[in-house]
Parts: C-alpha cells; structure tokens; sequence
C-alpha cells in the first residue's frame, strides 16, 4: 500500500480530515431518523424530491385538517457547511418544538455538502429548495401538503450555524429576484456561522469555499460586503447568540452590519446567558 495512502492534507476538527488520496474523514457523523410518525410529539414527517440534487423533508403537526392553514419555516440545517442533513436526529431535535410548540409547519431543505461540493454549492441547491416551495402558493405545487396546509403568506426563514448563514443568503436572493407567491415575515439567525480574519479560519474555509475571493469581497462569508444586503424582504430578524460560544462575536457582526445598513425591518439580538450554578437551567434575554 501507498504510504501517501493515509496522510493528511488537512485537518478541520472538529468537522473532517482530508487525505491526499482525497478521501474525506468527518469526525461527526449524526443519525439518520426514518421518515414517518414521531411517538413521542406526534408529528408526522415525510421526504420531498425537489431536483435531482436537492431533497427536503416537511414536518406537521398532530392533528392538522385538511385545508387548515398555518405558518411555515423553511429550514437550513448548521454543521460547518460539511456534516449534517435534514434526514438526522439532529435536525429532528431542532424542528420538532418548532413545529409541536409554535404550530406550524416545517420543510428542511438538504443541501450538497462540503468538502467534496465546495461552496456556494451548498447556498444555491437551497435557493432552488426555497424556489421549489415557493411554487406552491397558487396551491398547485407538487407536494399536497404544501398546497393544503403552508400558508405562503406567513413564511419564516431559520437556520442554525451555516444554516443560519444559508437562512440569511436566500433571503438576500428572494428580496433581489423580487421572489413572487409567498410573503417572508421574517428570519431566525440562530448561532450564525459567517466568515472572520481569525487564525486558522483561512485554512478551513479554503478547502470548503476554494473560489472564495477572500473575506474583505465574498458576501457569503461577510455579509458586510454584500451590496444587496438591505434588500432582505422580511419585516424582522431575530439573531441568537450563546454566551460562551464561539461564534457568539459573529452573531454580534451580523446584528450590527445589519442594523446599519439600511435594511427598514427590524433586527434583535438575544444572548443566552449561563446561570452560576451547574444546576440551573440558561435563561435566553434581550441584549439589544
């Protein structure tokens, strides 16, 4: 065997190694959960062909009636660009109380990963999703579930991580195309994943995004140097930030850079904060 066989070129913990014979090595690897009826919530979930690369699973609520109308959230799942899916146990943890709590439904678009799909691979298969969805708001789109039951009036965007940055992308591209049949209320930017000059971002991101320009001129990394920024559609956005993560500074960027730039909506930021003591739960508050 070639002894180059095993070494790596690059290693992104806590995402994936690569190897010179370009395998990919991830170092999370989430569960898959059929699709179907949740026990536990009740919530029922099915899986959506949109094209040939794209696919997306929609959540209901127990008990729904045909022709009940109730808001709907578009979903992008976090995971660095490069792990997850809208099929794992992730995705499935985080939707649920959307949909059982909040009354709503949910579609959750999967997306081509990185590394082997660089980016923007990842934010264009989502905007084809969104695309897909917004095709039913005459109630003639191919999902019936869709056509009966989402109320194309009262859309909302949420992501976690990159999915927050894909959330905030296709809202950028649904206010520039004028995106017609369906009214974006407004976003969930929960822990944004952006871009940043910080040590060792560069060597990740280039591996994941290697027709990237830079961070000073590519808008998906830096929402700041997006010229078409204040052209999101929804009347207000919502950024999470975590208290001790590490990401918590680029929640903030974004907050401000969208704060300043012109946008008419309204923007807040929430921090969730840790209590002193081990045994108390987080408590999630505005800070701005």
């Amino acid at each position: 065997m070639d002894s180059n066989t095993n070494e790596i070129i690059c290693d992104s913990f806590p995402f994936f190694k690569i190897y010179k014979d370009g395998r990919v090595e991830r170092y999370i690897v989430t569960q898959p959960v059929p699709a179907g009826l949740d026990p536990v919530s009740g919530v029922r979930c099915k899986d959506l062909v949109v094209s040939e690369d794209v696919k997306a699973r929609i959540f209901v609520p127990q008990g729904i009636t045909r022709g009940e109308k109730l808001p709907l959230i578009v979903h992008f799942h976090g995971g660095g660009f490069s792990t997850g899916s809208a099929f794992d146990n992730v995705t499935q943890k985080a939707v649920i109380p959307f949909v059982k709590q909040g009354n709503t439904i949910v579609v959750s678009i999967d997306y081509r990963i990185a590394p082997e799909h660089p980016l923007p691979i990842a934010h264009q298969d989502s905007w084809v999703g969104l695309q897909w969805v917004a095709a039913h708001a005459n109630g003639e789109g191919p999902e019936p579930w869709l056509n009966e039951n989402a109320d194309l009036s009262n859309v909302f965007l949420s992501g976690e991580s990159a999915g927050a940055n894909i959330a905030h992308y296709v809202a950028v591209q649904a206010g520039v195309t004028k995106l017609v049949g369906f009214k974006i209320k407004g976003m969930l930017i929960i822990h944004p994943y952006f871009g940043s000059r910080e040590p060792g971002e560069h060597e990740f991101y280039k591996y994941i995004a290697p027709a990237s320009a830079g961070f000073d001129h590519d808008p998906i990394a830096n929402p700041a140097a997006d010229p078409n920024l204040s052209r999101i559609p929804c009347e207000r956005v919502m950024v999470l930030v975590a208290e001790k993560d590490g990401l918590r500074s680029r929640g903030e960027d974004y907050y401000e850079t969208l704060a300043k730039s012109g946008w008419a909506g309204d923007v807040e930021l929430f921090e969730t904060r840790i209590i002193a003591s081990m045994y108390s739960p987080t408590v999630t508050t505005p800070v701005y």
